[in-house]
């Protein structure tokens, strides 16, 4: 029977802490998907791959109904993008078993399906058990670069997506990690402050901090300069009320 192994990578090899790295030694191969010819987190993964002298074996991600992200079929979309997942594992796991390593960005423990997908396949008996090693996440990084603690003092920090972020204010909430940012709409936030970071931890990262309203134009161009520098951006931030 065949075994996972979840490693949380950061943002890439200098992330990797020496228990992920042992656990990613003792892999057989890191599977991965391929999203595109131009996969520049597949290319990430096989340097991590290299550095520690594994193979990283990849197959096509199965495509994803994406033409309702903001609404009711969202979830359902989601499921079955992660059952095609679960499908195409299953069948690569199968020929060729062992003790197979899946790296993920950030930690598991935050916006990531890898979890859920080892789950299932631990359900339909395509591996044995499964293991999960922490990462260094997005908004870890995020105080760090901006040398920041995420809440006050004994107050709390809820951290969601961009898609929900008027959900939360509605809700009286005023300390906000927001991560998964399709677009930046903060209308009606210019008096909060924002601590903003781009594409962290890899070249061309950007920070930007202050009053929304003072600097949401700087945010704006340092975020085109990362998906400049990159081909990709993943942004996120801490937003507090005034």
């Amino acid at each position: 029977m065949s075994r996972l192994h979840i490693l949380g990578v950061g943002m890439g090899p200098q992330h990797v802490t020496v228990e992920v790295a042992e656990a990613l030694r003792a892999c057989d191969y890191v599977l991965a998907a391929r999203k595109g010819a131009e996969d520049t987190l597949l290319a990430l993964r096989r340097t991590v791959c290299a550095s520690h002298g594994v193979e990283l074996v990849a197959i096509p991600d199965p495509e994803r109904d994406r033409s309702d992200s903001l609404g009711a079929a969202y979830p359902r979309a989601v499921r079955d993008w992660h059952d095609a997942r679960v499908e195409a594992y299953a069948d690569l796991i199968a020929a060729r078993p062992g003790t197979i390593g899946m790296l993920v960005w950030g930690d598991a423990s935050l916006y990531d399906s890898s979890i859920r997908i080892a789950e299932a396949l631990a359900a339909r008996g395509a591996i044995e058990e499964y293991r999960v090693w922490p990462g260094v996440s997005a908004p870890q990084l995020l105080a760090a670069r901006h040398r920041l603690v995420l809440n006050d003092v004994g107050g709390a920090v809820h951290v969601t997506t961009g898609r929900r972020l008027r959900a939360a204010v509605e809700a009286g909430l005023d300390n906000l990690v927001v991560m998964l940012n399709r677009r930046l709409e903060l209308d009606g936030l210019e008096d909060w402050s924002i601590w903003w970071g781009g594409n962290l931890g890899a070249p061309g990262e950007e920070l930007v901090a202050g009053r929304v309203g003072d600097v949401l134009p700087e945010i704006l161009a340092a975020r085109a300069r990362a998906r400049d520098a990159a081909g990709w951006v993943m942004d996120l931030y801490l937003l507090r009320r005034p």
